[in-house]
């Protein structure tokens, strides 16, 4: 689904539509060319028609708002682009719409093979705020425009998906609306914009969250990395606009220093500096991205997991239940992405919420899972 097409874009956003228009022309099997049928041919359709024509791909010509059979003589004006059939739609009422699938699947190439299916892919969510840079980031790593780049906060309004082979691996990436204070969201579109954004956090398998180096670490920046984390995604915290930050040698390690005080829940979240405007940084995503994946989808030997449990219940037990002591009997891992782990013990209601978090920090000071939120289960023994 594109932006309106103008044939002779005047203001500098509406050229970026025609141009991810024509980007999305060119990456499509198929395309279907929408007409009103309550407005008429206008001369905008009969040049994108134009257009259209020295396109090797096929097009379906649709008109919309034909809502009853006595508005199909609407459809005459429209035989003046020279097609040989129309499709007559309300996609407000669904008539035609049955019809209009039939020719879409008639007219698709087969689909791929279950071989190709099972090519491992990373889908990677560009978040954040309105305007710190996710789509300027996102035409960087792409090296082409595939993204609208304006000063107006809210230029992308959807999740935008985008595929990239890069050494060998598919990424699929999800540019998204900023994701606004739920007390800003006055107009409806905001809400779906803001909601979309969050869907693409349960879709992705990491997380890339932009924050504004200039305006520095918000409550909304950590909003968004809560909502990563309990949705079980890593995360990369991506800091962007350095190049406009006054610093030393030591800057990125004070910045660091402080996000890492304000997110104490999510220290283990790596943090990158970049300029999406120079280039500065973002050579070093791509590394960062198979680091943080790898260690998502990490799985640990029970054994290994077993021996650690049993050094760190020597060490420093549980807390006392009352009067009963809480055993630790096994450990096992019973997922990835993110990693899950559980714990069978004798009281598993009882384990003290303080000794919970401590087997969590030792966890990652032995196994490292680096940029990936973990589960810890308990369990009774049968």
């Amino acid at each position: 689904d594109t932006g309106g097409f103008e044939p002779a874009p005047n203001a500098s956003i509406q050229k970026q539509v025609r141009e991810q228009a024509e980007i999305a022309i060119e990456e499509a099997d198929l395309i279907i060319f929408l007409l009103d049928g309550q407005e008429g041919l206008t001369y905008a359709d009969l040049e994108v028609a134009n257009y259209l024509r020295q396109v090797a791909k096929p097009v379906i010509y649709v008109v919309n708002k034909i809502d009853t059979e006595g508005q199909e003589k609407n459809l005459f004006d429209f035989y003046r682009l020279g097609v040989a059939k129309l499709q007559a739609i309300s996609a407000e009422h669904g008539r035609g719409i049955p019809s209009l699938m039939e020719e879409v699947f008639r007219l698709l190439p087969p689909s791929a093979s279950p071989e190709e299916k099972k090519e491992e892919e990373i889908r990677v969510a560009i978040v954040g705020r309105p305007n710190v840079g996710k789509s300027s980031l996102l035409n960087r790593l792409l090296g082409s425009p595939r993204a609208i780049v304006d000063a107006t906060p809210g230029t992308t309004r959807d999740a935008l998906d985008t595929p990239l082979y890069k050494d060998g691996q598919k990424y699929i990436f999800i540019d998204t609306a900023g994701i606004k204070r739920r007390s800003r969201l006055t107009k409806r579109l905001e809400k779906i914009m803001t909601l979309r954004a969050l869907r693409s956090l349960e879709r992705c398998d990491v997380a890339l969250i932009i924050i504004d180096g200039w305006e520095g670490l918000t409550e909304q920046d950590m909003r968004i990395a809560d909502f990563a984390a309990e949705n079980g995604r890593a995360m990369i915290l991506v800091v962007n606009k350095w190049d406009l930050v006054i610093k030393d040698a030591h800057a990125q390690q004070r910045y660091r220093q402080r996000i890492y005080q304000e997110m104490r829940t999510l220290d283990y979240v790596p943090v990158l500096f970049i300029s999406a405007l120079t280039g500065q940084g973002t050579e070093k995503i791509f590394k960062l991205l198979g680091q943080v994946i790898a260690e998502h989808r990490k799985r640990i030997p029970t054994a290994e997991l077993n021996k650690w449990l049993k050094e760190i219940g020597e060490k420093y037990p549980p807390p006392l239940a009352g009067t009963r002591a809480v055993k630790l009997y096994y450990m096992t891992q019973v997922e990835v992405a993110p990693p899950t782990f559980v714990i069978f013990t004798n009281l598993p209601e009882e384990v003290d919420t303080s000794y919970h978090r401590y087997l969590l920090r030792q966890l990652r000071e032995r196994f490292g899972f680096l940029g990936t939120p973990l589960r810890l289960y308990w369990r009774a023994k049968k």
